[in-house]
């Protein structure tokens, strides 16, 4: 499963993944991964698994400028997708924030490749996007999501009881998040 385009359609690299733009024409692939990945998915994450709900999920990312959306891709395997990281709720102004959504495919899960990707994304969110804060809220079970926020410098702000409704119910989440002045180190 490959198919992406070369090189010079990402916007970020790193030694073993690259992030660039979904498209619609990424459906196939997708879909198919997350297919694949459902085991590892549930219960904190449902991406799209069948072409008809790709193409609104698609369609809902790319046009609604307050969202941002980012495909891993390995650099070693013709280009697959390993999985995906959205900013979404992205306000300007002021806030300059975006909320984080994001995802490993199985086959990618593990390697630390979401770790490289997510440096990628943090650092193009505080240049080419502007933004100066990034959050991600995380369901406090999900370990998995809890590591990837840590290791890319993340802080622990605070809980937010029945924060979101996620597989028919409001779930508990912890608030983690990132500013520009973290990554930089400068005030």
């Amino acid at each position: 499963m490959s198919g992406s385009p070369p090189s010079r359609s990402y916007l970020a690299e790193g030694p073993r993944v690259a992030v660039r733009p979904l498209t619609y024409e990424d459906a196939d692939e997708f879909t198919a991964r997350a297919g694949q990945s459902k085991d590892l998915h549930r219960p904190w994450l449902f991406p799209p698994d069948r072409p008809e709900t790709y193409a609104v999920y698609a369609r809902a990312l790319m046009e609604d400028p307050a969202r941002a959306s980012f495909l891993v891709c390995e650099k070693d395997e013709g280009g697959g997708i390993a999985g995906f990281i959205n900013i979404n709720n992205i306000v300007r102004g002021s806030f300059l924030c975006g909320a984080l959504g994001y995802g490993a495919f199985a086959h990618a899960a593990g390697r630390g490749l979401m770790s490289e990707a997510l440096g990628l994304v943090v650092r193009y969110a505080f240049g080419p996007l502007g933004l100066h804060r990034l959050e991600a809220n995380i369901q406090p079970g999900n370990e998995s999501s809890r590591t990837l926020v840590r290791r890319a410098g993340f802080r622990l702000e605070g809980f937010s009881p029945a924060m979101l409704h996620i597989d028919g119910a409001w779930r508990d989440h912890e608030r983690w998040a990132i500013t520009a002045e973290m990554t930089t180190g400068t005030p």
